[in-house]
C-alpha cells in the first residue's frame, strides 16, 4: 500500500488494502484464470447464458485495466463494452434504467458496464442530479432489475474496485505525467475528491441495499493493480462455475 490510508466507515473498512501480488505470481495466476475463463465463458455462450460484469469504483480505480484483463480470455465477436458518462438528452427523457436495458446482450453474449445503473445511487446521489426520493427508491428498483435479469437467465457479477485516497492521488499524478494518459484525468476528478467521505457513505448504503444473495458486490482491495486484476478473474470464473454448474468440463486447476 503506497501512503497512509484515510478512516473508512461501513463495508469498505474491513479490506485489506495492503493485499498485493508478486510479478511472478500475477503472471502464473493471470494466465490460470484467464485459461480458466475462456473455457466457462464458452459453455455460458454455447448454453445462451448471457455475462453481465458490473464495474463500479473510485475514480483511477482499476476498472479498465481489470476489464481488458477479462477480455484477453474472450473472442472479441462475443462481447462489448459499455463505457457509462452522463445521459444524453435523449436519455434523460426516458427513465433512467431504460440506457441500461437498451444496452444488455443477447442469449450467449456479454457486456460489460464500466459504470453502470448505479450511478443513480452514486454520483446521482452526492452531486443532487437525483432527488432523494429518486435515489432512495432505486434501491429497489435496481434489485427488481437485476432480478429480472437473472430469472431470465443472465450471470450478473458486480465489482466495487475501491482504492485509498492517497493511492488515487498517486495514479492521479501518474496520469497527469503521461502524456497518452493524460486525457483521462479532469478537474472534474480532482474536484471529487473533496466529496470522498460522502460518496464513501453512499457507496456503504449501496452495498448494504443492493448486495443480496443471487447478485451480490465483490468489494475488491485495488492498491495493487495485479491483485485486483487476478481476484477480478478468480471471482468472475467463480460465479461462472456456480451458475453453469459444468461438472463435465475439465478445467485447468
Amino acid at each position: 500500500m503506497r501512503g497512509e490510508a484515510a478512516p473508512r466507515k461501513g463495508v469498505l473498512a474491513s479490506l485489506d488494502m495492503s493485499a498485493s501480488l508478486t510479478k511472478d505470481a500475477y503472471r502464473v495466476e493471470l494466465a490460470r484464470y484467464q485459461a480458466r475463463l475462456n473455457l466457462l465463458y464458452r459453455l455460458a455462450r454455447d448454453s445462451e447464458r448471457s455475462i453481465i460484469p458490473v464495474f463500479e469504483g473510485w475514480d483511477a480505480g482499476g476498472k479498465g485495466g481489470a476489464i481488458r484483463r477479462v477480455t484477453a480470455a474472450l473472442d472479441a465477436r462475443d462481447y462489448r463494452i459499455v463505457s457509462v458518462a452522463a445521459p444524453t438528452p435523449e436519455e434523460q427523457a426516458f427513465h433512467y434504467l431504460w440506457r441500461f436495458w437498451r444496452a444488455l446482450p443477447r442469449a450467449g453474449r456479454t457486456t460489460f458496464f464500466d459504470r453502470s445503473w448505479y450511478g443513480r445511487v452514486l454520483v446521482e446521489r452526492v452531486e443532487g442530479f437525483a432527488s432523494e426520493g429518486e435515489w432512495r427508491r432505486a434501491y429497489d428498483e435496481i434489485n427488481d432489475f437485476e432480478g429480472q435479469l437473472i430469472d431470465h437467465g443472465a450471470i450478473v457479477v458486480k465489482f466495487w474496485m475501491h482504492i485509498t485516497p492517497d493511492e488515487q492521488r498517486s495514479r492521479f499524478l501518474a496520469r497527469q505525467a503521461t502524456p497518452h494518459k493524460r486525457w483521462k484525468l479532469t478537474e472534474e476528478d480532482w474536484r471529487n475528491r473533496s466529496r470522498w467521505e460522502r460518496y464513501e457513505e453512499a457507496v456503504d448504503e449501496m452495498v448494504q441495499r443492493t448486495s443480496v444473495s443471487r447478485s451480490p458486490w465483490h468489494l475488491i482491495e485495488g492498491n495493487d493493480k495485479r491483485y485486483a486484476r487476478v481476484e477480478v478473474l478468480r471471482i468472475l470464473c467463480a460465479a461462472l462455475e456456480g451458475a453453469l454448474q459444468p461438472r463435465e468440463l475439465k478445467l485447468p486447476t
